[in-house]
């Protein structure tokens, strides 16, 4: 309760400090090298948005599987203190249309494109320049969205990374002294999602939600295509003082954010017990009526925990909507086939990646 009354003095406080410390400090990174770090775009044929940030560069070697546990919390630590820079114009061209943005104290910029012409669903690159400079041209990733059957939203941690959120002494073991080839997914996720998002064909998007920091953006999407798990556009949080603020509340900022941007798309949320995934999908559930497929939990907890999420489930089915509280991804394969999400050969995909996982 002391905390809670302190919280906002002391976010006041970080805030001025932060001000200070930039119009000290912006000025003479300006004069520098910088470098743009481009994350994935998003949006549908008419409307697209793209963010980034602008930081001074820093030096980090290629992940290996054999990389010592002190070289990669030395990496970790460099991604946690990036050095951002504000005031930067940045233009980018996406279908035709070029627009620009300006970066803020904490480095990042956002780019909205609405081309004349609609963007043809895909992936596709955005071309970014920093006005005024040579260097620094970098190339962006944007998902549009049509003619999908259905999309999912996903957490990360202990949902397709095995983060161990649950015990912090572990959690912190294995989020800063691993990289993108020595971290694990759960088993069978990969094949799962796979399935879910049908790569190849009409492709359904996925969109990830977690409350790691920006920082760690290259980090999760060089673990996601190692391990070849659909790639889609991140959404992660401002290292500072909104990480104090709270899991939910921002996660259920951002599944609103991807409802109303495809208000016809429906979407099948998977998350974990570990957290508050459970009580904030059967939030969206209510507030969305007939827009969730189905609700996907990894268990990660106790069986104390296990029984809160199982009065959920009760509460989420009169809705119509199944919660599927599961141990792998075989369990959730199995609901998703009954549910005609999946077809029989990509739940035998599923069943053969848990069998070889669990053989090892």
């Amino acid at each position: 309760m002391a905390f809670k009354t302190l919280l906002p003095v002391l976010e006041r406080a970080v805030v001025v400090t932060d001000r200070a410390f930039s119009g000290y400090i912006q000025p003479r990174r300006l004069r520098g090298k910088l470098i743009l770090q481009p994350y994935v775009g998003w949006g549908t044929p008419a409307e697209v948005e793209l963010t980034g940030r602008v930081l001074l560069p820093r030096a980090l070697a290629p992940a290996r599987k054999g990389d010592p546990r002190w070289r990669n919390f030395r990496n970790v630590v460099r991604r946690l203190f990036s050095r951002e820079v504000g005031g930067v114009r940045v233009a980018g061209t996406l279908g035709g249309q070029t627009v620009s943005g300006v970066s803020d104290s904490d480095g990042y910029f956002t780019l909205r494109f609405a081309p004349a012409a609609p963007v043809p669903a895909g992936w596709h690159e955005v071309e970014l320049q920093m006005e005024g400079r040579q260097e620094g041209a970098a190339r962006a990733r944007v998902q549009v969205v049509a003619g999908a059957r259905f999309g999912i939203i996903s957490d990360l941690d202990d949902t397709v990374i095995q983060s161990d959120v649950t015990s912090l002494p572990r959690m912190l073991m294995t989020s800063l002294t691993g990289n993108a080839r020595t971290r694990s997914p759960f088993p069978g996720v990969g094949a799962l999602y796979r399935a879910l998002t049908r790569e190849g064909e009409a492709r359904n998007p996925i969109f990830y939600v977690s409350s790691s920091p920006w920082n760690f953006f290259d980090l999760l999407w060089q673990f996601l295509d190692y391990r070849r798990i659909p790639l889609g556009p991140l959404f992660l949080r401002n290292w500072g003082m909104d990480l104090l603020g709270g899991h939910g509340g921002y996660k259920h900022g951002v599944i609103e954010r991807i409802f109303q941007r495809y208000p016809d798309l429906k979407f099948v949320l998977v998350g974990d017990s570990g957290e508050k995934d459970p009580e904030i999908y059967a939030e969206v559930v209510r507030r969305h009526p007939g827009r969730v497929l189905a609700v996907y939990i990894r268990d990660v907890t106790e069986a104390g925990r296990d029984s809160s999420v199982l009065k959920l489930r009760e509460e989420v089915r009169k809705a119509g909507v199944d919660l599927v509280l599961a141990a792998d991804s075989l369990n959730a394969a199995s609901h998703a086939l009954a549910m005609g999400l999946i077809t029989p050969g990509e739940y035998r995909s599923v069943l053969t990646s848990v069998a070889r996982t669990y053989e090892t």
